[in-house]
């Protein structure tokens, strides 16, 4: 594929002619979007919850590891069929009950989009301001959202073989830049972090660790997947998407943790604003290079998901070229960006809140879809052209019904620290249980994910997949 050409497939399968590579290159485009330096406030985050050092450290390995494992076994069915992932979809929910989650997969796309551009923004201005203290924070800010929407939307209109390739070279530069950043940030680390949560705190952990990375990736691990061969090796994509996307992380979250362990009111600060306080104890020589580690982590991440809500603005049935759907999204990142810049005042609360929503639903899809893609595998069967035209299955009920149901228990099982969204969240817990380590713990999240796999697999054993079709 010419990388300078804009990419002509959208959720079409790729013809056999383009596909090529090797699982092994799965690794730079997931390692590029997850190596962001926010990754430290995640370390920061979880020890929030009571977890002293090594607690910490452990549970967000596991939450990792297990939801970039989803993201991986989604990448499977990818390699196998050529097509997106939200058009897979379209085979355990139909091609006109998949717009369900079709929608909702293109908001939580957006809503990344907009976090991680807001980000960027934000650690321009912050670094500018120290670099160049003349310029005026407002214009500073401005300015550097403009650069990054901008960045974002081309690379997204030019499509998978330009991100393949910047993602790569992003990944280069982010670990010579992210290990400089390490060794002079070395002498503030520490371990003197005492638990005091209970096992809901634990649990709370590994959940919340699962929503700050996997789940928020597993409807579009096929995305990248599909111009593969269609005969590579499924444990090898899964093992590359999954190395790719956890272990970068692994190695912030473990910097992060230890700097809350060795200053406190510097991993308190990052709590709130992690790009500017990680950069106040930064000698000025390092403040540019610090300035596009930050701003280029984050972007890497906003470029994968700007080119993934194109694909779901496609399997949603909008009629454009993929092209013109990443414009659009662009246009919604930038006035998502705008209000979070310049009028929201409660980022963390809002932020937080966001993972647990989008966890929950996200969870419960990727155990249906997961199902279903297991059940075609053992039938012998595999995705075919009924997935990309209407003539295919209209709705199917087990899907919707599991994905419904698992997100409506899942939603009244967590809690929100954003006042305002907490008031329709947690309807199944008593007070007593939400303000207590059960409530912070977000349990629905496990719950959605094997409430809607158990579902989607009993309804389907008993109807036989018989659906219904207009």
């Amino acid at each position: 594929m010419d990388t300078m050409a804009v990419e002509q497939n959208g959720i079409n399968a790729v013809p056999a002619a383009e596909r090529r590579g090797r699982p092994s290159d799965l690794f730079w485009p997931w390692a590029g979007a997850n190596l962001s330096l926010f990754g430290v406030a995640f370390g920061v985050y979880i020890v929030g919850l009571g977890l002293g050092v090594v607690p910490a450290i452990i549970v967000g390995i596991i939450g990792y590891v297990l939801s970039f494992l989803l993201v991986g076994l989604v990448a499977i069915g990818g390699a196998r069929s050529g097509v997106p992932t939200m058009t897979l979809g379209r085979a355990p929910f139909g091609y006109q009950g998949n717009k369900l989650p079709a929608a909702f997969s293109y908001i939580s796309n957006v809503g990344w989009e907009i976090v991680l551009v807001t980000l960027s923004a934000q650690s321009g201005a912050a670094i500018l301001g120290r670099i160049a203290p003349g310029i005026p924070a407002t214009t500073a800010t401005a300015v550097c959202f403009a650069v990054a929407a901008v960045v974002v939307i081309t690379i997204g209109v030019y499509g998978h073989a330009m991100i393949m390739v910047v993602q790569r070279y992003l990944t280069y530069a982010f670990v010579v830049l992210t290990v400089v950043y390490m060794i002079l940030m070395a002498p503030r680390l520490g371990g003197d972090l005492e638990t005091t949560a209970g096992p809901g705190g634990w649990v709370g952990g590994v959940i919340f660790a699962m929503t700050l990375l996997g789940l928020g990736w597993v409807n579009c691990g096929a995305d990248y997947s599909r111009y593969l061969p269609a005969g590579s090796r499924g444990r090898s994509v899964a093992w590359w998407t999954t190395l790719g996307g956890a272990l970068p992380p692994i190695v912030l979250l473990v910097f992060g943790v230890l700097l809350a362990g060795g200053d406190p009111e510097l991993a308190g600060a990052a709590a709130g604003d992690p790009v500017a306080a990680l950069a106040g104890a930064l000698p000025t020589w390092f403040l540019l290079p610090y300035l596009l580690t930050a701003i280029g982590g984050f972007l890497a991440g906003a470029i994968m998901d700007i080119y993934s809500s194109g694909l779901s603005m496609l399997a949603l049935g909008v009629p454009v070229r993929r092209h013109y759907a990443v414009l659009i999204d662009g246009v919604l990142m930038v006035l998502g960006g705008y209000y979070l810049l310049f009028v929201s005042t409660s980022f963390l609360a809002t932020f937080q809140a966001f993972l647990a929503i989008v966890g929950v639903v996200m969870a419960a899809w990727v155990a249906i879809f997961l199902v279903d893609m297991w059940r075609l595998r053992a039938d012998g069967r595999s995705y075919d052209e009924r997935l990309l035209r209407p003539g295919g299955p209209a709705l199917h009920w087990p899907g919707l019904v599991s994905l419904v149901v698992a997100s409506i228990v899942g939603l009244g099982l967590i809690t929100s620290a954003d006042a305002n969204i907490a008031k329709v969240l947690g309807f199944l817990m008593s007070d007593e249980l939400a303000d207590g380590t059960f409530g912070a713990a977000n349990i629905g999240v496990v719950v959605a994910l094997v409430l809607a796999g158990a579902l989607y697999f009993a309804l389907t054993t008993f109807t036989r997949r018989r659906p219904t079709t207009h």
